[in-house]
């Protein structure tokens, strides 16, 4: 019996020791709990309030047509994931930092194991040394992906072989390879990837059977179930876009992209270095550099690795894409189709971070077969890479720019002291946020009229502009922000701009903001609260009731009530 526990750590001791070290990496969650630093972007400012509202709304099996009242005096439904999206799931049964956790540790063994499959069967399929596949994988899933996408980016690769193995074994496939395709769209976002992913799959089918005569059918099957689920998951979505004429998302004054050439080639070269906040390839010094020197080193010893160079040269194109998408020159068709304003086609750039580790593995095979010693340099290079993206799980990346923790940024017993003072039914007034994120006071179950969601009625964003068309005026970035996109429905400060984190240690105050407040009080606004001093509240019709602080919280909460309310 040892013996064979023995042969078997032999065999798998590669994968072994990187299940070890991914799981020392997701560590901090599961031992510090609601004490880790997270990512507040996209994060704890938006999805994880997403679904902790929707798990506790009781209107999670509602149809498009419900609204939950505690959000801009009734957010759609629709707005929220529906009840097929598995990490909702998670937050009905859980509590939402152990939700969290969980959809955290199913994103990063699926970004290993998926990344490890694809090399070794159909990347490198010949390849004999474990390390390098296991070590490639393994800095791939450590990557610092949008944490709330869980197999948005970080599952393409294991997308991808399942259709790979579907398309080579046809009739033959396993069952589990299709049980795994088939989950994988209740965990991963089908207008942020996989539209594409499913796009480019279609194209592949379609070229094999004009081109080899040959219709694939579990391929086809493939690629329109896996459409079918996603279609499904999005009813209300697809509901509210194409059949209840009713609403009118504030997606329709969307008018992404106003860069000049200037501009666009700025960020055409900035994507390509570093990538995007929701995709980084931490690719610019090691990655980036093997790739390079790998394709030299091939094309000086007499060879030419075309996969390589092919894969490669995906990337600048990607970026390029991205990049042109704001620019200015595409402003006449944006304004002619609808479509190219509320759909993001700029986001087929998430394909990079699988790239670039294809492309790594691709060229440390070319160091280490053309290159004298090649071996242990390319195991160093490995060893590098993968402690390069180990620093960067969050809770090391964010205690050392001194974000707030998940308990620290929610900071639940500040709200209910302030909660307990106002002494009122929450249902019964609607506060806003001045200087924070109002999903803070949402998670606290504070009814709000700001907020920040993927869609709103245009209406309502016209109304909410109503308040806060004073300091917009101050402001003309924050004025096309809120224009052209308008997705952050916050109280905006021209002395602030775009920042919404201000600790009780900041010694700044807010002289003059100015927002309307008999606006604010039409829409049953009785409150504000303010993580800074409002000098002139007095001025706009605000009475100051409290201050509230405690020594567990990193904030400092202004009450102000609307005199006119």
């Amino acid at each position: 019996m040892s013996l064979s526990i023995f042969n078997y750590f032999i065999k798998y001791k590669w994968i072994l020791l990187s299940c070890f070290i991914l799981t020392m990496y997701l560590l901090p969650y599961f031992t510090l709990g609601g004490d880790t630093h997270i990512r507040v972007h996209d994060n704890l400012d938006s999805n994880i309030v997403w679904y902790k509202l929707l798990a506790e709304s009781g209107h999670f099996f509602a149809g498009p047509g419900a609204t939950l009242p505690n959000v801009i005096n009734g957010l759609p439904r629709s707005a929220l994931p529906s009840a097929f999206d598995a990490v909702a799931w998670l937050y009905v049964w859980l509590e939402p930092f152990t939700a969290y956790t969980i959809s955290q540790t199913i994103m990063r063994f699926a970004a290993f194991f998926g990344m490890y499959l694809l090399l070794t069967r159909f990347v490198i399929p010949d390849w004999k040394k474990g390390w390098l596949t296991a070590g490639c994988s393994l800095a791939f899933a450590m990557l610092p992906f949008w944490p709330s996408g869980v197999l948005t980016i970080a599952g393409l690769p294991l997308a991808f072989y399942l259709f790979l193995q579907i398309r080579q074994q046809g009739k033959e496939t396993p069952w589990y390879i299709w049980m795994t395709l088939f989950v994988v769209p209740f965990l991963s976002n089908f207008i942020l990837s996989f539209i594409f992913f499913l796009g480019i799959m279609g194209v592949f089918w379609l070229v094999e059977w004009i081109g080899k005569k040959h219709f694939n059918l579990p391929f086809f099957i493939a690629i329109s179930g896996m459409t079918l689920i996603y279609l499904l998951k999005n009813y209300m979505l697809l509901y509210t876009m194409f059949i209840d004429s009713s609403f009118t998302s504030h997606r329709e004054e969307n008018e992404l992209g106003h860069k000049d050439l200037t501009g666009a080639l700025d960020l055409f070269v900035d994507n390509f270095l570093n990538g995007h906040t929701h995709d980084l390839a931490v690719h610019n010094s090691i990655v980036l550099s093997v790739i390079i020197a790998a394709v030299f080193i091939a094309i000086f010893r007499g060879d030419y690795p075309t996969r390589l160079v092919l894969l490669f040269a995906a990337t600048p194109v990607l970026s390029l894409w991205y990049a042109f998408w704001y620019w200015e020159g595409w402003r006449p068709l944006k304004d002619s189709i609808d479509l190219l304003n509320t759909f993001n086609f700029a986001r087929i750039h998430f394909f990079d971070p699988m790239i670039w580790y294809l492309c790594f593995a691709l060229a440390l095979v070319i160091i280490v077969k053309r290159v004298k010693g090649g071996v242990l340099l390319a195991f160093l290079l490995l060893s590098a890479q993968c402690w390069n993206v180990f620093q960067l799980n969050e809770e090391s990346k964010y205690s050392e720019i001194n974000t707030p923790t998940f308990n620290e940024f929610y900071s639940v017993d500040l709200f209910e002291e302030i909660k307990n003072y106002i002494g009122e039914d929450p249902s019964s007034y609607r506060i806003i946020s001045v200087a924070m994120h109002p999903t803070i006071a949402q998670y606290n179950g504070f009814y709000t009229l700001d907020t920040y969601n993927n869609t709103y009625p245009l209406e309502y964003k016209h109304k909410f502009r109503e308040i806060i068309a004073g300091e917009l005026e101050k402001s003309p970035v924050l004025r096309n922000y809120y224009d052209t996109w308008g997705g952050r429905a916050y109280v905006y400060s021209s002395e602030l701009g775009k920042e919404y984190l201000f600790s009780k240690r900041s010694d700044k105050t807010i002289e003059e903001l100015s927002i309307n407040t008999e606006a604010l009080s039409e829409l049953g606004g009785k409150y504000v609260i303010s993580a800074l001093p409002i000098e002139n509240h007095k001025d706009i019709g605000l009475h100051h009731q409290q201050t509230f602080q405690n020594d567990h919280s990193p904030w400092k909460i202004h009450l102000y009530q609307v005199q006119n309310s």
